[in-house]
């Protein structure tokens, strides 16, 4: 799946069952978002490491059309943040979303209005 490993991944989180299986399933490019995988994932978990110090971000996704990361959250790990990446620490958090699912049905309905 070229997901991050245990050894990458924080002891507080586990990828969701149905994140893994939307993946599995061959979830790719859904509209203006791009499910990380391999290097380019690897590139920006550290980065937002970097970048956001006081926050434990595991990105999954980017939004293809400006600096926006899908992301779990260690203040709140079964939810998922968007984070406009490259902002100030404090100003980064675009949206918040319930679970994975939520997310999905949100970038869904995103897709039916992007012109790629």
């Amino acid at each position: 799946m070229d997901l991050l490993n245990s050894d990458e991944l924080p002891t507080w989180f586990t990828y969701p069952s149905e994140f893994l299986e939307q993946v599995q399933a061959g979830l790719g490019d859904i509209g203006p978002w791009q499910i990380l995988k391999g290097q380019w994932l690897q590139v920006r978990h550290e980065g937002l490491k970097k970048r956001f110090p006081d926050r434990g971000l595991v990105p999954f996704a980017r939004r293809l059309d400006d600096d926006d990361v899908a992301c779990w959250d260690s203040r709140e790990p079964t939810h998922v943040f968007i984070v406009h990446d490259f902002s100030a620490p404090g100003w980064e958090e675009r949206a918040e979303f319930s679970s994975f699912p939520a997310w999905l049905r949100a970038a869904q309905e995103d897709a039916k209005d992007y012109d790629d």
